[in-house]
């Protein structure tokens, strides 16, 4: 590394990159996509992770009927899934939008979150998430926030009530593929949550590594925005 480049294709900037990724999953709104790489750029520079690490990106201003969650294989550039995810009882309907790090909210959180371990559990295969962003979700562990399959997660279902099912502010996803979602994702890979949330984007030191704090909100809501 010298001064801010990243070898490989470890930078946000990098036009490859991020064509490659956009060209495979075609329905990632660009911007939430560049996000999600601002994200794991830092994560790089600061050893949250390394250039080897897989990348799920959950887009949350989706309705949940639609799939919202794409893993990405950072190293071939590829996308593995593209997928249904549920969000917590507590940040709503149809749609999210309202986000917690507390616990007993059943909200989902917001963020970059590092994955751990694997265990069964009430809920069968899960995996376990730290959270990466102090106040934002790094209660992640404690609230026992994992990824884990869950019968409610069904488009079908989803088509009758207008929904699908909800957690307790886990990521759920379809049992029919969480074993193999989980086993993509575990031991040291990333997921990237996103909402427009003002208060996380003008704050958070992922998407703003150079510590610029507010500075960064504006630009980046402008992203968004330009992309729509």
């Amino acid at each position: 590394m010298a001064g801010n480049t990243i070898y490989g294709h470890d930078d946000v900037h990098d036009p490859a990159l991020f064509h490659r990724l956009s060209a495979a999953a075609p329905s990632v709104d660009p911007a939430v996509l560049n996000l999600a790489l601002r994200a794991r750029t830092c994560a790089i520079r600061r050893g949250a992770a390394t250039a080897d690490s897989r990348l799920a990106v959950i887009d949350y201003t989706r309705p949940s009927t639609q799939r919202r969650l794409w893993v990405f294989d950072m190293q071939q550039v590829r996308l593995l899934f593209d997928e249904y995810v549920a969000h917590g009882r507590g940040s709503g309907e149809d749609l999210a939008r309202t986000f917690s790090n507390v616990d007993g909210s059943l909200q989902s959180s917001l963020g970059l979150f590092t994955t751990a371990e694997t265990y069964e559990g009430d809920n069968g295969y899960s995996l376990r998430m730290d959270g990466l962003e102090p106040g934002v979700n790094d209660h992640a562990r404690s609230r026992a926030l994992v990824i884990h399959g869950a019968w409610y997660v069904d488009p079908l279902l989803a088509l009758k009530q207008g929904r699908l099912g909800r957690s307790y502010g886990c990521p759920a996803v379809r049992p029919q593929v969480a074993h193999a979602v989980i086993d993509s994702l575990k031991q040291g890979q990333l997921l990237f949550a996103y909402y427009p949330d003002r208060a996380w984007l003008a704050n958070s030191h992922f998407l703003d590594c150079g510590g610029q704090g507010t500075a960064a909100a504006e630009p980046v809501a402008a992203l968004h925005a330009s992309s729509r």
